[in-house]
């Protein structure tokens, strides 16, 4: 794929904020979940470039290729907990939040699982991998995983 924009170097000082919020969003819940929100809203939106460096992420952070393979399935898959159940729930629903606001189910799930803090950092993750998403897609990016950890190292 080519890129259309380089969004680095059209906007670097917005993109490298969005970045830096992007980590500490994504470093507030446990790790093995937040990736697999990614992963699984990065699926729902057709995003090659975040599919590729958040299954890249949770494969280095041990998570296993049987877990990546079910997410499209994890409803009938009995391999994730309830909470993370509860958090893909609420990924698909906030992903999906233009097909019609029947996210009541989800949110209950949520609540029965997270704190009220909990659930706001969630909500603020499924917000940035959502714009990513729009990112990569809008503009045909495709970054080297390598690349987004020098990017986490310099904001840190």
């Amino acid at each position: 794929m080519t890129a259309k924009l380089d969004i680095m170097a059209a906007a670097p000082a917005l993109i490298k904020e969005w970045q830096r919020a992007a980590f500490a969003i994504s470093s507030s819940l446990e790790h093995s979940l937040a990736e697999l929100v990614e992963i699984r809203a990065s699926q729902i939106n057709g995003c090659a470039n975040c599919i590729n460096m958040h299954t890249v992420f949770a494969r280095e952070n041990g998570e296993t290729d049987q877990r990546l393979y079910l997410l499209p399935a994890w409803r009938e898959a009995p391999c994730y907990t309830d909470r993370e159940r509860a958090a893909l729930g609420w990924t698909e629903a906030m992903t999906r939040i233009c097909e019609g606001h029947t996210h009541e189910s989800a949110y209950e799930a949520l609540r029965a699982e997270f704190t009220p803090e909990e659930q706001v950092k969630l909500t603020l993750l499924i917000n940035v991998i959502n714009g990513f998403n729009r990112l990569s897609v809008g503009f045909g990016g495709w970054v080297d995983p390598a690349a987004i950890k020098s990017a986490k190292a310099a904001a840190a």
